[in-house]
Parts: C-alpha cells; sequence; structure tokens
C-alpha cells in the first residue's frame, strides 16, 4: 500500500469523531429521553404539548438522512465552530444527527422498565428526580449500555459519509484515494479498519450488557 502512512492517522481522526460524538449524542439524547419519559402519556409529569413537539422533533432528526444534514446545517456548523471542514467541525453535525436516535433509544429503556416499581417509589414518597435517577436508571442501565454500543456503530457509518464532504477519516481517505484516485487497496483497507471497528464496539456492548445482567 503506498500511502499506508496516511491510513493510521485517518483511523485516530475517526475515533475521535466516533468517540466525542457518542458521548455528546448520548448526552443529549439522554436529557431529551428523560424529558419525553416525564412529559409524556403516562408519564411521571405528563406534558401533552411539550412531548407532541418533542415526539416531532425526535422523529423529523430520525428521518433525515445524514449526508443531507451535514450539507444542510453547514452554515450553523461554520458559525459554531468556525469552519465547516475537518474532523473536529464534523463532530457537531454527527451529534446533532445522532442525538435524536439516542433519545427515542433511550426512552424505550425506560418505557420497558416495570410500572410496578415506578408505583411502589412513588408510593414511599418519592420525587421524579428520585424516580428516573434511582429507579428508571438502575433499572434500564444495562439496556441503555447495550445502546450505546448500537449509537457508536450508527456513529461509525455516519463519520464514513462526512469524509465525501471534507470531514476526515477513513471516510475522507477512502473517497480521495481510493475512489478518487483509483487506489482501491485503500479502499480495502478502510473498509477493513472499519469492520474491526464496529466488532469492537459490539464486543463491548455485549460484555458490559452481560456484567451489569449477569442472569442474561
Amino acid at each position: 500500500m503506498r500511502n499506508q502512512d496516511a491510513l493510521f492517522p485517518a483511523f485516530g481522526e475517526t475515533l475521535y469523531m466516533v468517540g466525542a460524538s457518542t458521548v455528546l449524542s448520548f448526552a443529549l439524547g439522554f436529557f431529551l429521553a428523560v424529558v419525553m419519559i416525564l412529559s409524556g402519556p403516562k408519564g411521571l409529569n405528563p406534558a401533552p404539548r411539550l412531548y407532541s413537539v418533542l415526539d416531532i422533533v425526535v422523529d423529523l432528526g430520525r428521518s433525515l438522512p445524514f449526508i443531507i444534514l451535514i450539507i444542510a446545517i453547514m452554515p450553523f456548523t461554520r458559525l459554531v465552530m468556525g469552519t465547516a471542514i475537518g474532523t473536529t467541525a464534523t463532530i457537531l453535525p454527527l451529534t446533532v444527527a445522532a442525538a435524536p436516535f439516542a433519545a427515542r433509544l433511550i426512552e424505550a429503556n425506560f418505557l420497558e422498565v416495570d410500572r410496578g416499581v415506578i408505583e411502589a417509589a412513588r408510593s414511599f414518597g418519592a420525587t421524579n428526580a428520585q424516580i428516573v435517577f434511582r429507579v428508571l436508571v438502575p433499572e434500564a442501565l444495562p439496556a441503555i449500555a447495550l445502546n450505546v454500543s448500537v449509537l457508536g456503530i450508527a456513529l461509525v457509518g455516519y463519520s464514513a459519509m462526512a469524509g465525501t464532504v471534507g470531514g476526515g477519516g477513513l471516510g475522507d481517505l477512502a473517497y480521495r484515494l481510493g475512489y478518487v484516485g483509483y487506489e482501491t487497496d485503500v479502499t480495502l483497507w478502510c473498509v477493513i479498519l472499519l469492520v474491526a471497528l464496529v466488532t469492537v464496539i459490539q464486543k463491548a456492548g455485549n460484555l458490559i450488557y452481560s456484567r451489569l445482567r449477569p442472569d442474561a
């Protein structure tokens, strides 16, 4: 491979983008999921209008293809990050794209918690915050941990697409050298590294889940 020296820096850029955007999108998604579980029809503090707005925003965010999203919000990315091109700048659209996905996953995990446990906590005088962080989060934690790996894997794919518009990472390398430069070995190595990364993320998620749920 003629461009071997470029392969590992590109892999490092992909790790950086995926890692940072996974943390940020999970944090934002968790916040949205908590608000939705509080304001939902069967929530701890129902607020139908608020829930309807968030429900629409989350569904719209999930339905918009990432390649369109990253182009559409380039002016916003440039305003916030100072540039719309590069590895660091790409973290913003990655986060915006993945946060609604994370919110829906976490909301589903919360909804799977036994209502009897929630009602028992409420009967003991627990506040909404206590129910969320002492009941819902501990009960849903194994499933949430597993879904973080799903989120990370989705972001690996998003980061590869971002490479076609100057996002950096393995996607950028595969596009510039593999596709435009006709160096098929570069494309092959990028695919191998992306598959390896996805495998490691999934295995890590499965391991954490099994540690949190030894009976599973």
